[in-house]
């Protein structure tokens, strides 16, 4: 049995026997005004954290989800896009999709301007979706990548790119460790499918968005996750995995590289109102500007002693320098 024949048969389980935890969300479940999700919504969160945000979702958006578990975000997304199949809902499983549209009767019940139709189920693989290309404003997965291997990861990430309209975003959610991990482990097909041993370091996270074409990553939040212990996991040593939440836009590849947003700020302290790179920035005195890891690296190797470059903070909230 291959690996993705494990991750679906433990999500076809998932789906007939909701598991309450099975990948212990790190977002408390959010409701906005005039939106309520169902108690089973909640117990088939089988994400790692949250893929609806807000300033993502203006203009009434055609949206992608990928996974769809309870169907929790496919109702939040539809929230924002309230219009006939706005939202697309993506599945290899087939129980897991037959639940998520029974949830969504649930779901009509509680919220009143909520209509079934608002999301079009479709049966299908992330790794060959079943929708158009350029036809997307914003895709999202939660907790699914990190399960795939590097060459069905690669496929996957081409796919949501396909999708997306230019300027578009695939915003996810995953489990990162930046500790090894032995082959034992590795190689662990169940516990890949319940996203732990597929979690990659952030930086080769990241490299797989921006090989696959993606202009711009903002790294918008970085939160413990689990540990793995030599008690309960075959390894020697305690792994620290933690999740992250992940947005690529589909914007042109700047001549000099990617801009990825690892939280990193630049605040100019000198003599005169403001400093100007004259390569399209310009700081503000003492008023701190989030900046791309490129423009941090080159106003730090000006060598100016007015001003200060901050740590990666991972997270990053909008704005910035490009």
């Amino acid at each position: 049995m291959s690996y993705l024949e494990t991750t679906k048969n433990v999500y076809k389980e998932a789906a007939l026997t909701p598991e309450v935890g099975l990948c212990c969300t790190t977002n408390a479940v959010w409701e906005l005004p005039g939106l309520k999700i169902p108690t089973i919504m909640q117990q088939m969160n089988y994400g790692c954290g949250s893929t609806v945000h807000a300033r993502d979702l203006i203009n009434n958006p055609k949206v992608l989800y990928v996974g769809v578990g309870g169907g929790m975000e496919l109702l939040q997304f539809s929230y924002f896009s309230r219009q006939k199949a706005g939202v697309i809902g993506v599945d290899v499983v087939d129980e897991m999709l037959e639940a998520s549209q029974k949830n969504f009767v649930e779901a009509a019940k509680e919220n009143a301007w909520f209509k079934s139709d608002f999301v079009d189920l479709r049966k299908g693989d992330a790794l060959n979706l079943p929708v158009e290309d350029n036809s997307i404003d914003v895709a999202a997965q939660n907790c699914l990548f990190n399960i795939f291997k590097q060459a069905e990861l690669k496929k996957a990430i081409a796919e949501m790119y396909r999708v997306l309209k230019p300027h578009g975003r695939l915003v996810m959610s995953d489990p990162t460790c930046e500790q090894p991990m032995n082959d034992t482990l590795r190689n662990d097909d169940r516990l890949r499918a319940l996203c732990l041993s597929g979690s990659l370091p952030i930086a080769d996270y990241v490299k797989m968005l921006t090989d696959a074409g993606f202009g711009t990553i903002e790294i918008r939040a970085r939160k413990p996750y689990r540990i793995l212990d030599p008690k309960h996991y075959p390894t020697d040593e305690l792994i620290y995995i933690e999740s992250i939440e992940v947005a690529a836009i589909k914007d042109p590849m700047p001549k000099d590289g990617p801009c990825v947003f690892t939280g990193k700020a630049a605040i100019y302290f000198g003599e005169e109102d403001y400093f100007d790179d004259k390569k399209g920035h310009t700081l503000l005195k003492n008023q701190p500007l989030a900046v791309c890891d490129k423009t941090a690296k080159a106003l730090g190797d000006l060598g100016r002693k007015d001003i200060f470059i901050s740590e990666s903070t991972f997270h990053y909230d909008g704005g910035g320098c490009c």
